[in-house]
């Protein structure tokens, strides 16, 4: 990836908090012509340093109000465990982020559910068959206080 310059910068910030912005709208913003402003996006889109645009939902508008955040331990720690664990962890729809990660846990997983009740069929059904894995903590979230905040640059 290419040096991002303070303009190419300047687009990131803008899309992050707004990732609906027009081209015309953008380049305004960023204080450079439309032309100049695609060209720029389009590169930035390219090099990966924009990997994609969404809509952010309402959990609760789809049923899905309750956030659950797991630790998993596998029983091995092998470049092969990992593997086969990541590999059916990303196949869950319910499992929006799987981490590996130091410290007590192996992996942690963020999963949104309808309940609690509808966690517990995940947890028997799928979460506990998942390769290698020996032992989950979970933790059920009682109030999200900070929720995919902007990258600080």
């Amino acid at each position: 990836m290419a040096t991002l310059d303070r303009i190419d910068m300047n687009i990131l910030r803008a899309l992050q908090s707004d990732g609906r912005l027009t081209n015309a709208e953008l380049a305004t913003r960023v204080n450079i012509s439309p032309a100049t402003c695609h060209r720029r996006t389009q590169r930035l889109f390219e090099e990966g340093a924009i990997t994609g645009v969404r809509a952010a939902v309402a959990p609760e508008a789809v049923g899905l109000g309750a956030l659950v955040m797991v630790g998993v331990v596998l029983d091995r720690s092998t470049p092969e465990s990992f593997a086969a664990f990541e590999a059916a962890a990303t196949k869950l729809d319910m499992v929006l982020d799987c981490q590996l990660v130091a410290g007590d846990f192996d992996y942690l997983l963020k999963i949104r559910v309808r309940d609690m009740a509808a966690f517990n069929r995940l947890h028997g059904a799928a979460l506990i068959a998942l390769p290698g894995v020996r032992q989950t903590r979970t933790f059920f979230v009682m109030k999200e206080v900070k929720e995919n905040a902007p990258l600080p640059f």
